[in-house]
């Protein structure tokens, strides 16, 4: 399966388009990621704690992206994005999508 964020894809046509396609988790932080990730916020720089729960919640979304396109019949999938969306304090929805296609080399 072929991702990008562009509109096309250089060196293959799109041939057929077959709609919007998307994959979404919803994370929830826990007691002992908030613990690290305030301790590690205290002391400045990269906050481990939260980069490895975003990280996996982006990685979830992406896999039920690519499952959808391939359900789809789509080898490829373009304008791919990533959407993340605060629901309520600590629990975070985070959107992948796109526009699910058949490509072919030119």
């Amino acid at each position: 399966m072929l991702i990008v964020t562009t509109n096309d894809v250089p060196g293959q046509r799109v041939v057929r388009t077959l709609g919007l396609v998307r994959g979404i988790t919803v994370r929830s932080r826990n007691v002992i990621s908030d613990a690290i990730g305030g301790l590690q916020s205290m002391l400045g720089g990269r906050v481990g704690a939260y980069v490895k729960l975003a990280e996996a919640s982006r990685a979830e979304a992406y896999d039920e992206l690519v499952e959808h396109a391939r359900a789809m019949g789509a080898n490829a999938v373009i304008a791919m994005r990533y959407e993340a969306n605060e629901i309520m304090e600590g629990v975070t929805e985070v959107l992948a999508y796109g526009t699910a296609v058949v490509v072919e080399p030119e």
